[in-house]
């Protein structure tokens, strides 16, 4: 509900261009920063991304988007079936980790996630 309000004050405040003077507007935004990471993980971080590492969960994220694009372009069919059952094994995959041995928390993760990804 606060959400639903919260949302259609933005979209009016848009509309009246209340967000148009707003400094950076028209830029891209800068989403090389580590503001979201702990100081102490910081420069280790940084080094695994120079090195175009990324974690296990990252790349799972990707191969399960990979899958679900696949899927929808397939006809029913073998090849489609076995798309479905290894996107059911890397969903679950990742799910077991998420719960069991990530120790981050969850905004952390995702927030990871999307930056990485």
């Amino acid at each position: 509900m606060i959400d639903a309000i919260a949302e259609q004050r933005i979209r009016e405040a848009a509309l009246r261009g209340d967000f148009d003077d707003l400094p950076g507007a028209g830029q891209p935004l800068d989403l090389g920063d580590d503001l979201l990471v702990p100081e102490e993980l910081r420069m280790a971080y940084r080094i695994l991304k120079n090195a175009g590492f990324v974690p296990p969960e990252v790349q799972t994220l990707k191969e399960i988007g990979a899958l679900e694009r696949l899927i929808q372009s397939l006809d029913d069919g073998e090849e489609r079936s076995v798309a479905m059952r290894k996107l059911r094994l890397l969903t679950m995959q990742l799910g077991n980790s998420r719960s069991g041995n990530l120790r981050l928390e969850a905004d952390y993760y995702d927030a990871m996630v999307q930056r990485l990804s």
